[in-house]
């Protein structure tokens, strides 16, 4: 049960071969994924809750579905040579489901027929692996299980990290000029401040100058003065 909580995705394999399904089992819990196996194609319908209705009735769906499965399947991975139901059947009979069309579905073969390829595609299989399955093709099953996830999770993780990057909103600078003042007047202000200076600036500057004139015409400069001398 401790595999089941960690693991972000959950497989159902499907293989009436018990050593291909230990195989396949073995290879997807080592990517971390919960993995349940079953080895027909009718007990994986069964698990899916899909249930095959009597045949007596052809007006009748080939399959409905339960309303009390509990648990989220991301992807199915299926053998295609399979006694009774074979792995393009039950292909089929997932993606002719409104309600289980959406889960990926991946297929096993140990023929490389071209033509079951083909025609697996073309009915809605997202993947077509040749036996053994190897670790680099459990990879390329991601992309197709990260769609179910972000459309049964209301907040995705892709959404969460888009959310956490966003630019935060610039407020605007406070400024430094009373509220209820406007910019031009504050430009009228910052002129009338600097025709103030200036005209301090050149009242200091001719006192200065009236301040050397006097010095340069008073009294004790101006007249002579002959001390030592007598008059006549």
């Amino acid at each position: 049960m401790g595999m089941a909580a960690e693991s972000q995705f959950h497989v159902l394999a499907v293989d009436d071969s018990i050593i291909d399904r230990k195989l396949i089992e073995r290879i997807l819990k080592t990517s971390s994924y919960q993995v349940t196996t079953v080895d027909s194609g009718s007990k994986a319908l069964e698990f899916l809750g899909l249930q095959e209705d009597d045949q007596s009735h052809p007006h009748l769906p080939s399959v409905s579905l339960n309303s009390h499965r509990e648990v989220e399947v991301n992807l199915v991975i299926t053998d295609y040579c399979m006694p009774g139901m074979t792995g393009y059947d039950l292909l089929k009979k997932i993606k002719e489901s409104s309600a289980l069309r959406n889960i990926p579905v991946a297929i096993m073969s140990s023929e490389n027929v071209p033509s079951r390829i083909s025609r697996c595609l073309e009915e809605g299989a997202e993947e077509f692996f040749l036996k053994p399955v190897r670790l680099s093709d459990v990879k390329k099953l991601i992309p197709h299980m990260m769609k179910t996830k972000s459309k049964s999770d209301p907040k995705p993780e892709t959404q969460k990290i888009r959310e956490n990057s966003e630019v935060p909103e610039i407020q605007p600078k406070p400024s430094s000029r009373p509220n209820n003042q406007t910019k031009p007047e504050a430009q009228e202000n910052h002129q009338q401040q600097k025709e103030d200076l200036e005209q301090q600036q050149q009242q200091q500057s001719n006192s200065n100058k009236r301040k050397t004139m006097d010095e340069g015409l008073s009294p004790d400069r101006t007249r002579p003065r002959y001390s030592g001398l007598a008059v006549v």
